[in-house]
């Protein structure tokens, strides 16, 4: 078989063929001129938006900072109803923040103050918070009086040009003003400052110090965790010392006391502490080890955005901004090596 010179005929073709084989030529040429329209389409797809949660997920390794066992705390509960353990570990802020707060939960933690004292106050959307109830347990000597205006880090830059804080996803942010200064990020903390001036912030699961009237600060005996919508109205008016990063639900989940501020009415009502160590007193096997994601790197800037503005495919309309409280920084547990 050959083409002779006639164009688009066949030799030897029957007149039947010809025309099937004409049809079935055009179908082609339609096929393609379809897939040439289609294909460039499918090629120009965005890719799928990630989430913030993905966006930590991916980012490098280099981007995480490791918190050192001797920053850790570990308060292990009475195991619950059904026999299930309770830990609860609690990142201790770095300095410049409550340096002498710090120091006495240092002491108390290292005398096993807390062994025996219990959970005695859960108030709704508020907090949880533990020590002595009785109030009459000799307290280890040697703790520091500290004065209310620890509260507040003065001239934390020194003598220099005081470094911007990480933003919290928009220029303007309506809530930073209400409560006082400009909210950021601070060694991976969240942090209000005004001038030469900067402060924690009570953000859910931050720990803070209990105190009675003015002038008293509190020794940190008495500790609480945030438990609820963030108390930003207590910026600057107590102690900060860290935060929860594993087993907030332990304390969040128990039952609320029935008397004024949350207190538990009876001794049975309260949940038992077994212990309480820095992370670096225990075997090393036993050390929790936990990383965050600093702050200051590219990868928090894409996370910081993302929260304020969620463009995944769950969301019609970003928001635009987001409460300093509503961008938690990750953390993650790490494997024993």
């Amino acid at each position: 078989m050959h083409w002779n010179a006639r164009p688009n005929r066949l030799v030897g073709l029957s007149q039947a063929d010809w025309a099937w084989q004409t049809s079935r030529m055009k179908h082609l040429l339609l096929a393609a001129a379809i897939a040439s329209l289609v294909s460039p389409v499918h090629a120009q797809e965005p890719a799928p938006i990630p989430s913030p949660g993905e966006i930590a997920a991916a980012a490098p390794a280099s981007d995480w900072v490791a918190v050192a066992p001797s920053d850790l705390i570990v308060m292990d509960l009475a195991p619950d109803a059904k026999g299930q353990a309770r830990r609860v570990v609690i990142q201790l802020m770095p300095a410049p923040f409550s340096q002498g707060w710090l120091g006495n939960i240092r002491k108390l933690a290292a005398a096993h103050w807390w062994d025996g004292t219990s959970v005695n106050r859960v108030q709704d959307n508020y907090v949880a918070q533990w020590g002595d109830a009785t109030e009459k347990k000799p307290l280890p000597t040697g703790l520091a009086a500290v004065p209310e205006s620890e509260y507040v880090v003065r001239n934390w830059c020194g003598g220099h040009i005081c470094p911007p804080l990480r933003p919290v996803g928009t220029p303007e942010n309506v809530l930073e003003k209400v409560y006082g200064g400009t909210g950021g990020f601070h060694r991976g903390w969240p942090v209000a400052a005004d001038g030469r001036d900067l402060w924690p912030v009570h953000c859910y699961g931050m720990v803070g110090v209990g105190r009675n009237m003015s002038p008293d600060t509190g020794s940190g005996a008495e500790l609480y965790a945030v438990i609820g919508h963030a108390p930003r109205h207590l910026d600057r008016n107590i102690a900060l010392v860290g935060r929860v990063i594993s087993g907030i639900e332990y304390l969040s989940s128990l039952p609320r006391g029935s008397e004024a501020l949350g207190l538990y009415k009876t001794e049975a009502e309260r949940t038992p502490i077994a212990s309480i160590r820095i992370a670096s007193e225990l075997p090393a096997a036993e050390q929790p080890r936990f990383e965050y994601l600093s702050t200051e790197s590219a990868s928090f800037a894409r996370y910081a955005d993302a929260r304020a503005n969620r463009r995944d495919p769950f969301f019609i309309k970003p928001a635009g901004g987001a409460d300093i409280c509503n961008i938690p920084v990750p953390v993650r547990p790490v494997a024993a090596k």
